[in-house]
């Protein structure tokens, strides 16, 4: 029997039941594997690879193609799991039928079930749109990556009670425009919980405290793999930076000591074995 794959539905029935919904992002095909076989019920393919695997800045420079391959490798991988797909800088601001295209080749050509774009009220005729076209849409407010040169940093958002009242605004027009989600990054957590219990759609936070409906962290942020780098938000639940670097220092250790590769990782053809030992011994 085929393995039914987790719907938008089922998400918002999570948040019904009152059932925390835990999502990782993921951005190629053995991660996914991985994040399937933990039973997590949502992946984002987040823009957030510009950090994580391309090594800029910024998620700025993060294109359509990028979020298209990384998409059809990770929902080759999972199997189960809903799997968003980030739109792109400036993939959806120009107008509503740039959207539209963009979003249409994430859908189609990689594979993912929904889209995540980051904004509020400016952007949810964009939402309505995508929507109206019969496209899932996971929304994003609070601190949002992609305004990081507008915002002047990666800085809390809704502090004061005037910029709160705009992102609970900001929220509530992303669900009147058909969003079945919303992100909450980096935002006080009073004002995530007046969120959540003011929306009827789930709210996935990170960095907004423990009232969120879900959760979403970073697959490298809360594996460790980068030694250098890990945000305040980010639960620390590996260290897997250290256990590879050590892991590849033995390789080259083992290669250097000519202890690598043994008989055990080495093809031999029918008679060469007793030939090649014979020949050894006499020193040929």
């Amino acid at each position: 029997m085929a393995i039914r794959r987790i719907t938008t539905h089922k998400i918002q029935q999570m948040k019904r039941r009152g059932e925390p919904i835990p999502m990782v992002t993921a951005y190629d095909y053995t991660a996914a594997r991985i994040v399937d076989s933990a039973g997590i019920p949502m992946i984002l393919v987040g823009d957030s690879m510009g950090h994580v695997v391309l090594g800029h800045d910024s998620t700025i420079p993060v294109t359509v193609d990028d979020i298209v391959n990384a998409s059809a490798s990770v929902v080759r991988g999972a199997t189960r799991p809903l799997i968003i797909a980030d739109m792109p800088f400036l993939s959806y601001q120009i107008d509503a039928e740039t959207a539209l295209r963009n979003a249409a080749r994430l859908i189609q050509e990689g594979g993912a079930q929904a889209v995540k774009l980051e904004g509020g009220k400016t952007v949810a005729p964009i939402v309505r749109r995508l929507a109206d076209a019969g496209l899932a849409v996971m929304g994003h407010i609070g601190l949002t990556p992609q305004h990081v040169n507008q915002l002047g940093g990666y800085r809390v958002q809704g502090k004061t009670e005037s910029t709160a009242n705009k992102l609970l605004e900001d929220a509530l027009a992303l669900q009147d425009a058909g969003a079945f989600a919303i992100v909450l990054e980096l935002i006080p957590v009073e004002l995530a919980k007046r969120i959540t219990e003011t929306l009827d759609i789930p709210t996935i936070g990170i960095g907004a405290g423990v009232h969120c409906d879900g959760q979403v962290q970073v697959f490298h942020d809360m594996l460790g793999l980068d030694p250098d780098f890990r945000p305040r938000h980010s639960g620390k639940y590996a260290d897997l930076a250290s256990i590879i670097r050590d892991a590849l220092e033995q390789y080259s250790d083992d290669v250097r000591d000519g202890v690598f590769p043994t008989d055990a990782q080495s093809f031999f053809s029918d008679d060469s074995r007793a030939r090649y030992s014979t020949t050894t011994d006499i020193g040929s």
